[in-house]
């Protein structure tokens, strides 16, 4: 059987409107701007109004989709939403965003846990769907509300989360590709470094802390994390045949710069042409990827034809590589917010 092409035709990102801001922190919490800018290189984080919801982020990054690309989505045939942080257990976050944006009840929908891996997932499970010829029009969503389940007595946590998300077309191409390579891995033993209690409490027979806000050991992550995602990277671009220098734009999860920068020296691949977004946003979880790139293309610096190295990982412990070759329809309206990345 021949497989199908699968192409990315459109981004849209959405972030809240309030912003908290480091010197906010300062008084909440035992801590500085400068310690917080020092140990990870954030400076705000938006957070969402107490009525908005994971669902209300993702309508409007695709929403802004639309108004961007002049793109519909009544034809839209599959909703793929990941997300940490639904609005409810059950009912989906895809579910409410196929009755909000007006998508015809025929459209299947899904939400993906994948935790901060979870956007890469997602694009990876829309190109498996196209490639199949199970589905022609794939709508995929990073969004999470992370300030909902954030501790803020807990000065090492909340310094990291903020809440936004990010919306991507995938369509049939019969003439192009975005999806070039693919790599994903799992260490489901470190699962209890980042977790949320739920109806269990206990993990590998660890008796976890029963919060319901998000626990995480951020040594055991940093460590796994700037260990195993350069050797991702490597994995990913043998299965490619291409060489990093081939690479524009390396787009990983934004968790910390201080993985960042690590996970670059020991990949070999230089910091300048390094997307995220956390110094603006904090660590977005599913939606910090679409984030950066939407940065990238904002202002400028990130064009069709570039080929992109996006890399998730986060909470499983889970991470997953995507290499693409950006293919986007032209833009009938410039994005109306500009962006910062400078630290």
């Amino acid at each position: 059987m021949s497989l199908q092409k699968a192409r990315i035709t459109a981004i849209g990102t959405y972030v809240p409107e309030r912003i908290l801001t480091n010197q906010d922190l300062e008084g909440m919490v035992d801590t500085s701007n400068e310690w917080i800018i020092q140990r990870t290189g954030i400076r705000e984080r938006r957070i969402s109004g107490p009525e908005q919801y994971t669902s209300d982020l993702g309508t409007a990054a695709v929403q802004d989709l639309m108004h961007r690309f002049n793109k519909r989505v009544d034809d839209v045939d599959l909703i793929i939403v990941a997300t940490s942080t639904p609005d409810f257990p059950f009912p989906s976050v895809a579910a409410l965003m196929q009755d909000r944006l007006g998508i015809p009840a025929s459209a299947g929908v899904i939400d993906l846990s994948a935790a901060c891996a979870g956007f890469v997932y997602a694009l990876h499970t829309a190109n498996g769907f196209i490639a199949s010829g199970l589905h022609r029009k794939v709508l995929v969503v990073g969004a999470d509300t992370l300030s909902r389940i954030t501790d803020y007595t807990d000065r090492t946590t909340c310094v990291l989360f903020g809440d936004g998300a990010g919306a991507a077309l995938v369509e049939r191409d019969d003439e192009e590709s975005s999806f070039e390579a693919f790599h994903l891995g799992t260490d489901g033993k470190g699962a209890m470094h980042v977790y949320r209690t739920g109806l269990a409490n206990k993990l590998n027979g660890v008796e976890l802390q029963d919060t319901q806000l998000l626990v995480q050991n951020g040594k055991e992550v940093f460590r796994w994390a700037v260990r195993t995602v350069p050797d991702g990277m490597k994995a990913l671009m043998d299965k490619s045949s291409l060489s990093l220098d081939q690479v524009d734009w390396f787009i990983p999860h934004s968790a910390n710069l201080r993985i960042i920068e690590p996970v670059c020296e020991k990949s070999g691949f230089p910091i300048e042409r390094t997307l995220y977004s956390l110094v603006q946003f904090g660590n977005t979880s599913a939606a910090t990827i679409p984030l950066s790139l939407d940065l990238g293309i904002r202002d400028g610096r990130v064009h069709n034809g570039d080929r992109l190295l996006l890399y998730g990982f986060g909470a499983g412990l889970t991470h997953a590589g995507l290499l693409l070759k950006l293919r986007l329809d032209p833009q009938i309206q410039r994005p109306e917010i500009e962006y910062d990345q400078q630290i």
